[in-house]
């Protein structure tokens, strides 16, 4: 499956308003660089679906800016329910999907219900490691593929 990279964020520093990009670089060792949670382990990176951030919007009757959401990715209409173990390909950058990204307290803060929102599905989005560095710049095309997929493919 494929869609677009529409948005880029990081958060310098922990607990900060996000600041978005129109570039980023993805690193082994930094996660999306400049984001204070980069180093390296399962949540380097984490990525948030569009049309699961409308519906957890929808759900709770506001649209909110999807940073609220403190995601470093925003892409578009990709199924990131239960998929751990997939590929994030974005230009030469590769991620790993280790998992759904918790919501936390700190959704409450921002709306009343949006924390039971983003629970369902995994609309809160996913962690990611990254396997494969590499440039990103918004509106590069994004592609979910399987583990094999990607070995198969080089």
């Amino acid at each position: 499956m494929k869609a677009k990279l529409l948005g880029i964020a990081v958060k310098p520093v922990r607990l900060q308003p996000m600041q978005l990009r129109e570039t980023g670089e993805l690193s082994l060792q930094a996660g999306l660089v400049g984001d204070s949670r980069g180093k390296p382990g399962p949540r380097q990176v984490t990525l948030l679906s569009l049309a699961a951030w409308h519906t957890a919007c929808n759900e709770i009757g506001v649209i909110l800016p999807w940073t609220e959401r403190r995601a470093n990715l925003l892409v578009g209409d990709l199924p990131l329910y239960q998929s751990a173990g997939s590929r994030i390909v974005i230009g030469d950058a590769v991620l790993e999907i280790t998992g759904e990204t918790d919501p936390c307290e700190r959704m409450t803060a921002v709306h009343p219900k949006l924390f039971d929102a983003l629970v369902p599905e995994w609309r809160g989005g996913v962690c990611c490691r990254v396997l494969r560095g590499g440039a990103v710049t918004l509106g590069m095309e994004i592609e979910l593929a399987s583990a094999n997929e990607i070995a198969e493919s080089g």
